[in-house]
């Protein structure tokens, strides 16, 4: 049970903005590399890329990148390093993970650091920065970026840390999930209303033309 996302979900009841991705692509390659540059710009430059896992570079449940991926992953690791990109998954590097001998495997097969955290998605942000800064690689939560395919755990998570969030809408397999289809829906109304606006970094004060 992932007490985390419900506890955090109860805030989008008092501002469901927090659900609002900065971006939404139909899948991992739809992603455009630079990062960050076609959503805002003049505003802080991404420096550090978190991805989340199953059905967002990977089949769910699969420790590998899915191989109609595999072009734009040496893409994504030739522009921004190994070390500017972190591994975020609910599943491998969290105590579920025993031993994490799951998050083992992911890195192997990747060649990509999975965090190690006991609070998963969204409340493990402050994790997120402290491995970030330790490595010198941001100055803040503005300059990163979150990707993965939940609204109330990736995205959400990019709101409450300042940061910015792709929202991968379909994945590799769309996900006909009781919760995906509500998150779906719920996006649908948001962007209906023009005064919605996803909840930007400290820093970003320019809403982008066209985020829908």
């Amino acid at each position: 049970m992932n007490i985390s996302a419900t506890l955090n979900s109860i805030r989008l009841l008092f501002n469901p903005n927090l659900a609002l991705p900065h971006q939404v692509c139909n899948d991992f390659n739809s992603i455009k590399v630079p990062i960050g540059q076609f959503i805002i710009q003049n505003q802080p430059k991404i420096k550090a890329i978190v991805l989340d896992k199953d059905n967002c570079f990977a089949e769910k449940g699969d420790d590998k990148v899915y191989a109609g991926y595999t072009e734009k992953w040496k893409e994504l690791i030739n522009y921004y390093s190994k070390n500017n990109i972190l591994i975020v998954s609910n599943s491998a590097g969290t105590n579920d993970d025993i031993n994490h001998s799951q998050a083992k495997i992911l890195e192997k097969e990747t060649g990509i650091a999975v965090l190690r955290h006991s609070t998963k998605k969204p409340g493990c942000y402050n994790e997120i920065i402290d491995h970030f800064k330790k490595r010198g690689i941001v100055n803040g939560p503005e300059e990163i970026l979150i990707v993965g395919d939940r609204l109330f755990t990736d995205v959400l998570m990019a709101n409450l840390m300042g940061s910015w969030s792709i929202w991968i809408k379909n994945g590799v397999v769309r996900s006909e999930s009781i919760i995906c289809k509500f998150e779906r829906y719920l996006y649908k109304n948001l962007v209906k209303n023009s005064n919605n606006f996803p909840q930007f970094p400290k820093n970003a004060n320019n809403f982008p033309k066209g985020f829908k």
